[in-house]
């Protein structure tokens, strides 16, 4: 039987069934499961809710005895980020990711090969000449199989593109994202290749776009903001003219920006009547074109970015925005916080399981206002006593070098950004 009781109430051996309050206030992805360790009760008790829901028929009860309980552990709010409790499905074939480091190299040479390819593809179409989209599988082949090694390396290395190549390396990054949230909901490999695939191919009616609207550095006009709103159905068009556009990624074309709510372009479609795909694709490319640097403004530090897209109700499908937070991270690698000692930290990595406790490396004391020796802090690790508690967000004229924290800088010279 479900009963209501105050988050205090806890024990050990209880069935948790849900928690009263915002999502992502929480460290807990799955909010069904019997409490058996001290540290998920302690992180229970700390996180800041008062009320949850038990299941008594499937573990312990309020009133029965069991054994004594730890201390809660004080920890420092988190910022809130508002989104309703989901149930997010785990990866077909989880696999032990490749070493950061190691992939981050593997993924610049993806990038660079994938920056060719693309900027290639574009200017043909730019052309008059008919898109092969077919002649694009090796290169999303090389991208899944880097997201399958490790999805945080080549996807935090495509959002550092610059200004110039805006154009082009999004597509990419998009591909990279559609990846891994397919592969976080549970899609097969082949589903994430056409996933990526389409991914890749989202934005080519950008290819046949005015170049001087296109890199306008200022606001448009109506009438310029019209011809924009036109590039999924050129897209489509250059695609279905083309050769080897599969459904699914004329569906990604066409509906990348149509909205659940029904406030989308160019048909206005809500709810059932978009794809799981075109969902999914709408999210990967809102991420990554408010992350990165555009001509006419800086991008988002990275957490802030997830945190504003939770807060925009009606434009994402709730569902697949919680598994793509889950596959990049509350605060995905790049991302600036402040720690509970006062100083910054860039974050590095991303510790699967753990969303609030990533590997960071602290660069910057709050209290001296003065850079300081990096140290690399994985807050995973027990008896870590630095937790993040806030978001600071970058700013990059303040702390110029950041990326330098995560990224080799030969690595950077590689990207040229």
């Amino acid at each position: 039987m479900l009963k209501k009781i105050a988050i205090d109430q806890l024990r050990l051996g209880m069935h948790l069934h849900k928690l009263e309050g915002p999502w992502l206030k929480h460290p807990f992805w799955r909010t069904r499961f019997v409490i058996e360790s001290t540290e998920d009760l302690a992180q229970l008790r700390a996180c800041g809710l008062k009320e949850c829901w038990i299941d008594n028929a499937l573990g312990l009860d309020v009133a029965q005895p069991e054994t004594p309980e730890p201390a809660p552990v004080p920890s420092p709010s988190l910022p809130a980020v508002h989104l309703p409790a989901v149930t997010v499905a785990p990866p077909a074939h989880p696999r032990e990711p490749q070493p950061m480091r190691e992939e981050l190299r593997q993924a610049a040479a993806i990038c660079d090969r994938s920056r060719e390819a693309v900027t290639q593809m574009f200017n043909e179409a730019r052309m008059g000449r008919a898109v092969d989209a077919e002649g694009c599988l090796p290169l999303v082949d090389d991208i899944s199989s880097s997201v399958l090694r490790n999805p945080g390396a080549l996807v935090s290395l495509a959002r550092l593109k610059t200004a110039d190549d805006y154009s082009y390396m999004h597509s990419v990054a998009v591909c990279a994202l559609m990846v891994a949230l397919g592969r976080q909901i549970g899609m097969k490999d082949d589903e994430c290749r056409m996933a990526g695939l389409a991914g890749l191919m989202h934005d080519i009616g950008k290819a046949v776009m005015p170049l001087d609207v296109l890199n306008k550095p200022g606001k448009l006009t109506d009438d310029e903001f019209n011809v924009i709103r036109s590039h999924p159905m050129r897209g489509h068009q250059l695609l279905t003219e083309g050769k080897g556009a599969t459904p699914e990624m004329l569906d990604v074309v066409l509906h990348h920006h149509e909205r659940p709510d029904g406030k989308g372009y160019p048909m206005r479609l809500a709810g059932d009547q978009l794809s799981r795909l075109a969902r999914m694709g709408a999210i990967c490319d809102v991420y990554d074109a408010i992350t990165s640097n555009r001509p006419y403004k800086a991008g988002w530090d990275p957490a802030e970015s997830i945190a504003k897209m939770v807060s925009w109700k009606g434009q994402f499908d709730e569902n697949l925005l919680a598994a793509f937070v889950q596959s990049l991270g509350i605060y995905p690698t790049g991302s600036v916080v402040k720690l509970q000692s006062g100083r910054l930290a860039v974050v590095v990595e991303q510790n699967p399981g753990k969303l609030v406790a990533p590997v960071v490396k602290a660069f910057y004391s709050t209290k001296s206002e003065m850079r300081i020796t990096p140290e690399r802090i994985d807050l995973s690790r027990p008896g870590c006593h630095e937790r993040i508690v806030a978001r600071h967000g970058q700013d990059a004229k303040s702390f110029p070098g950041l990326d330098e924290l995560w990224v080799e800088p030969e690595v950077l010279q590689r990207l040229a950004v």
